[in-house]
């Protein structure tokens, strides 16, 4: 009796013993699984910017409200490279995610670059719309490319920035100007216009710049861009004429994003569209105020068109537009159904103003 006592004492603290190791064991997994998914996200945008910290507040947002079971690993400042590389990264798996502006777009979803087509839009109210109503054009296409859209902050109104005046289209010409490497619109207006750009890596224009005999004497960014790269303090010049409202879009490889739970899946997505929004915001504000700071900085705005130059870059526009549709950069059908939403809202437009 004594000694089926003991067997008994010990059979239960045996199972006492497993079940509190096994309780262990879930305790800690749980406690793993927090840090299970890390969003390497990777961006141009350089750290201490507006831009940034509007991305630091997103990260900061999903690891709270997913009681931190997702969590950004940011890499800020072009660290992982220019956009063809962080897109590269994000294909091999190093990445999982970026804010790309329309380049890094246009090797995702080129179609979608109809949106930054340059002096298509008259204004943001145009775009707005035709944006709105393309979106889930857009975001299909991301998708079947391999990538979830989750936000699509702007890079906004873009000018041309040069060492040296530009008074019209003939001396914009004879400039040096720097051509985005491998970009396909830009390519095409240069073609078209009969420019001679340098193509470059985003990442060597600085340098570039800097350089006593560098390559190149003239950009194209925002104000805002032109301001935090700090490109403006090699630069004398600005266009008042811009080219474009440039985009841009925060993604993530659907190869990650379909590893989420359904619950991550929506957080990130949410907290992404609200943060492309705020960061537009930001954009729209900044820009206004970054060209206020370049002109006290000493940069000297220059360049209203004529009728005659408005009608030349149209056509140069349209030429280029015609190659983009001809080599497929952008679809047919994207800009049928651009120009017909555009034809579509001036009109509401006009109707509205002959009501009042």
């Amino acid at each position: 009796m004594v000694l089926k006592y003991f067997i008994r004492r010990i059979y239960t603290s045996a199972l006492v013993l497993s079940s509190l190791l096994l309780a262990a064991l879930l305790t800690a997994s749980s406690a793993s699984a927090k840090e299970q998914y890390i969003f390497k996200f990777a961006t141009l945008v350089p750290p201490d910017t507006a831009w940034m910290k509007e991305i630091d507040r997103w990260a900061e947002e999903v690891y709270k409200k997913s009681n931190g079971r997702l969590k950004f690993k940011i890499y800020p400042g072009g660290v992982m490279g220019d956009e063809p590389d962080v897109l590269r990264k994000i294909r091999s798996r190093q990445l999982q995610g970026a804010f790309f502006t329309g380049y890094g777009v246009g090797r995702i979803y080129s179609s979608a670059r109809v949106l930054e087509m340059p002096f298509l839009f008259k204004n943001t109210d145009e775009s707005d719309y035709v944006r709105d109503k393309l979106m889930p054009e857009i975001e299909a296409g991301f998708r079947y490319k391999g990538f979830e859209l989750l936000g699509w902050p702007e890079v906004g109104a873009i000018h041309f920035f040069s060492k040296k005046p530009i008074h019209s289209l003939e001396e914009l010409k004879k400039r040096h100007i720097w051509l985005w490497q491998g970009d396909p619109i830009g390519e095409a207006f240069a073609e078209v216009a009969g420019v001679s750009p340098v193509p470059l890596s985003i990442i060597e224009v600085y340098t570039q710049l800097t350089a006593k005999h560098g390559s190149i004497d003239t950009v194209y960014n925002s104000a805002f861009g032109a301001l935090t790269m700090q490109w403006y303090t090699k630069l004398s010049y600005a266009t008042n004429v811009t080219m474009t409202n440039a985009i841009g879009a925060l993604v993530v490889s659907n190869r990650f994003y379909k590893k989420l739970p359904d619950d991550l899946q929506k957080l990130l997505k949410t907290t992404g569209e609200a943060t492309g929004k705020r960061i537009n915001e930001i954009t729209r504000r900044d820009n206004v105020q970054s060209i206020k700071l370049l002109k006290d900085s000493g940069i000297k705005f220059m360049w209203d068109w004529n009728e005659q130059e408005k009608q030349e870059m149209l056509a140069i526009r349209d030429k280029a537009a015609q190659k983009l549709i001809d080599s497929d950069y952008i679809s047919k059908k994207m800009f049928k159904r651009t120009t017909k939403l555009l034809d579509e809202f001036r009109a509401q437009q006009a109707e509205n103003k002959a009501v009042k």
